[in-house]
């Protein structure tokens, strides 16, 4: 008698569902206008992270020429700045503090934000009303005026800098998560998640925050765009990173006095900068349209860099 034996084969795993950010940049990178953004910020990032380590590449700091001397074989392709330095060595060392800077205040702004937003329209009540009337308040004052005062008592630090323009700027993201949030805490799906007796926290985290991915993308172009030129005009103001240490807005306020006689001193890193900031508007603006619709991808741009609600 022969025995019949039967091996179970696994049923095999459904494929994991990309999450909702995943989502998000998928459809902003099927569309030209995405891939554009992207390709303009990642060519940036590189010069900025990849400069200091390319070979033949001068000092920044190194005696080059006579100062403000035009492009030539001996000073390079840039030539000179206000000291004798050359502009392209420090064009390529200039960048990588700013972009980390940057990135560093975005994430805390959009966190700080974006948690406040969700607890604001999710707790209602006295939280929200204190949460939302704070905003009012720092809302009132200009970002440059409050980053300044505190700058200038504290002192020009570069963690003082990250934190300043990370708080000035979450204001105007827990804006756009308040009211967005507000009609995603109504729907039937987490109030049934709430009768059950889960944690706010666990509700906030695994319910509402996945829903709000695309305010949240579009508000990261908008803040990363903000912070970079914030973090720049800091620096052109001789706050930040400090000379001689290279910065792109340092070296704005440093050779803009020998502008006739090299422009490349300015030109270059302005140009930098603002090639950067479109960049990623044009991406975070990819997004938008890529997700909420050509037809109201302009408008959720516009409501969010003013501080309005993101329909979603």
């Amino acid at each position: 008698m022969s025995v019949l034996t039967t091996t179970s084969t696994p049923a095999a795993r459904p494929p994991r569902r990309r999450g909702g950010f995943a989502r998000a940049v998928s459809g902003a990178l099927s569309t030209t206008r995405g891939k554009v953004g992207l390709g303009l910020t990642i060519i940036i990032a590189l010069l900025a992270f990849g400069g200091p380590f390319i070979p033949g590449v001068p000092s920044p700091t190194a005696f080059a020429g006579a100062p403000f001397t035009p492009p030539s074989p001996t000073t390079g392709l840039l030539g000179t700045d206000v000291l004798g330095r050359s502009v392209l060595s420090r064009v390529l060392n200039g960048g990588w503090q700013l972009l980390i800077l940057a990135v560093l205040a975005t994430v805390l702004g959009v966190t700080v934000g974006a948690l406040a937003g969700v607890v604001a329209a999710y707790r209602q009540g006295a939280v929200e009303g204190a949460i939302m009337r704070i905003v009012d308040v720092v809302l009132a004052v200009p970002q440059l005026v409050l980053i300044l005062l505190f700058v200038s008592i504290i002192g020009p630090r570069l963690w003082l800098v990250v934190l300043t323009v990370a708080l000035v700027q979450a204001p105007q993201v827990t804006r756009v998560i308040y009211a967005s949030a507000q009609d995603i805490c109504e729907r039937d799906f987490v109030k049934a998640v709430a009768v059950w007796g889960v944690p706010p926290r666990t509700v906030i985290r695994r319910q509402v925050l996945p829903s709000l991915v695309t305010t949240l993308a579009v508000e990261v172009g908008l803040r990363l765009s903000v912070s970079i030129v914030l973090i720049s005009g800091l620096n052109f103001l001789g706050f930040g990173v400090q000379p001689p240490n290279p910065s792109w807005g340092v070296m704005v306020n440093e050779n803009r006095l020998g502008l006739a006689a090299n422009a490349w001193g300015v030109v270059a890193p302005a140009a930098i900068l603002g090639i950067l900031a479109i960049g990623t508007n044009i991406f975070a603006d990819a997004l938008a349209r890529a997700n909420l619709g050509e037809n109201r991808a302009e408008e959720a741009i516009v409501t969010a860099a003013l501080g309005g609600p993101v329909e979603q």
